[in-house]
């Protein structure tokens, strides 16, 4: 049963990585590319970090599991939150969808 368990959170925290992956490459600007990467990216790497502390339940690995998770939540949207002002601050421009042209029913 514990096998079962410990292969579905990988298997989900690998495909919200992958989510993350397909995100940065196929978004159309930085914002957006930085929103799929820190959101999909932490919560699919703290689902396998529990994969790993399920499948090793030793509190050497507990420990060092519980940083990498406390670590990667401080950092990330700090991170994310100074690449969008420095993005912001360099006027780069933000993605605006294009409008479909309506025909008027006259």
């Amino acid at each position: 049963m514990m096998t079962i368990i410990i292969s579905t959170f990988l298997l989900v925290g690998c495909f919200f990585a992958l989510l993350a992956a397909i995100g940065v490459v196929r978004m159309p600007d930085i914002y957006c590319r930085m929103h799929s990467a820190t959101k999909a990216g932490a919560f699919g790497s703290g689902l396998i970090l529990i994969a790993v502390m399920l499948a090793y339940p030793t509190p050497h690995v507990w420990i060092a599991c519980l940083a990498i998770l406390f670590f990667f939540y401080l950092t990330a949207p700090v991170a994310a939150h100074l690449v969008g002002r420095i993005c912001f601050r360099s006027k780069l421009p933000i993605w605006r969808p294009k409008k479909l042209k309506v025909e008027s029913r006259k």
